[in-house]
């Protein structure tokens, strides 16, 4: 089989087990398809413990303009328990093609892939692929980014190949994201004896009532591209076991998803306000993880719904729904959108894609790369 095959590449990529950071031999499989179709591959591994060391891999083929790049992942979340078939070992049933990173996201970059082989183009095209957008980020596509600065790789539009699409493929392009910050509370108390509170300090009420204020707020109420900001409270901790003494310590984590009407750091100024206001002494440690950001519908999306319509007969909706991606670092260097297969089995266990849907995916981002560029006659 040709590792240009959708389905045959597909294949490759999910038995290279590579859970994030990924490194080795998922790059080399991707770079034994690429190398034929005449790719520059450049391959770089970056970053210590505990986030790193990460391997990313930029390609480029052509030159000039227009230059389109594709971004993806190739790193997976662990695969949990429960699998029908072991989840780094493809297996493909009723045409369904199950394993680890099937839709998040391996097939879409196999489509891309495929695209490649069978569509010529005008100008430049790039693939940006990291192996670190389910961890920590660090030393992925931002390293990616700096590397294309240092080289004079500067893409006019962008495509990143996440799992999009909700009820059938194609239904949905994201054009933005909702920021991200997580925020981790310590309040100090002292130990005592139950039975003389006034010979201790209780931490416990004073992190609750900052949480009962936090959890009141109404951030906002939405606006035309992004529903309304939300903020959770995801961990709360104690950990006494003692039913007779007053902790030392309590903590809580919380995390917010935010629009394009706040930034992270406002935010976790205005929260550490009212921490503090309940709890002086409070330890207040906040981690923006993106920005919200949007790409306002222009060229790229229209070109992009006009290749969907015509391979599916959909017209896709435009939207800003979901967590964050690595889109939120690309969108520093072009516009850039994101579309891909059906999200309902990422990162659950026997995650698969709909055989159909690749071949499907791959026609879509071929019929991208004619409209982006007169094709090479």
């Amino acid at each position: 089989m040709s590792q240009t095959d959708v389905v045959a590449l597909t294949r490759l990529l999910l038995d290279a087990e590579s859970v994030t950071p990924a490194r080795g031999a998922v790059f080399d499989a991707l770079e034994a398809a690429l190398l034929p179709l005449g790719f520059a591959i450049d391959r770089f591994v970056v970053g210590e413990a505990p986030d790193g060391p990460v391997e990313n891999l930029l390609a480029t083929r052509g030159s000039g303009a227009p230059h389109l790049a594709f971004a993806g992942h190739v790193d997976v979340v662990p695969a949990g328990d429960g699998w029908t078939s072991p989840a780094f070992e493809s297996e493909q049933r009723d045409g369904l093609l199950y394993g680890r990173g099937a839709v998040d996201m391996k097939g879409a970059i196999a489509a891309f892939v495929a695209a490649l082989a069978s569509q010529p183009h005008k100008g430049q095209v790039s693939l940006i692929i990291t192996g670190d957008e389910e961890g920590p980020a660090t030393y992925g596509t931002v390293a990616l980014i700096e590397r294309m600065r240092a080289r004079g790789v500067a893409p006019d539009l962008c495509v990143v190949g996440e799992p999009t699409s909700a009820r059938q493929l194609g239904d949905t392009i994201k054009i933005g994201r909702r920021g991200s910050v997580n925020i981790w509370i310590e309040v100090p108390g002292r130990q005592g004896h139950v039975a003389y509170p006034h010979l201790a300090d209780n931490p416990i009420p004073k992190l609750i009532a900052a949480l009962a204020e936090l959890d009141a707020l109404v951030l906002d109420q939405g606006d035309a591209w992004f529903q309304p900001s939300n903020l959770e409270v995801t961990d709360l901790t104690v950990g006494n076991p003692a039913t007779n003494v007053i902790p030392a310590a309590a903590k809580a984590r919380i995390s917010i998803r935010f629009n394009d009407l706040h930034r992270g750091t406002d935010l976790a100024d205005r929260l550490s306000a009212i921490i503090h206001r309940h709890a002086p002494e409070a330890k207040v440690t906040a981690r923006v993880s993106g920005e919200a950001f949007l790409t306002e519908p222009g060229a790229l999306s229209a070109m992009l719904s006009a290749a969907i319509l015509e391979e599916t007969g959909l017209t896709p909706d435009l939207s800003t729904t979901g967590g964050t991606s690595d889109a939120r670092f690309l969108r520093a260097l072009c516009p850039v959108v994101e579309f891909g297969l059906l999200n309902a089995t990422m990162h659950q266990r026997d995650e698969a894609v709909a055989v159909e849907d690749l071949h499907t995916l791959s026609r879509i981002y071929a019929n991208l790369l004619r409209r982006v560029a007169t094709p090479v006659v």
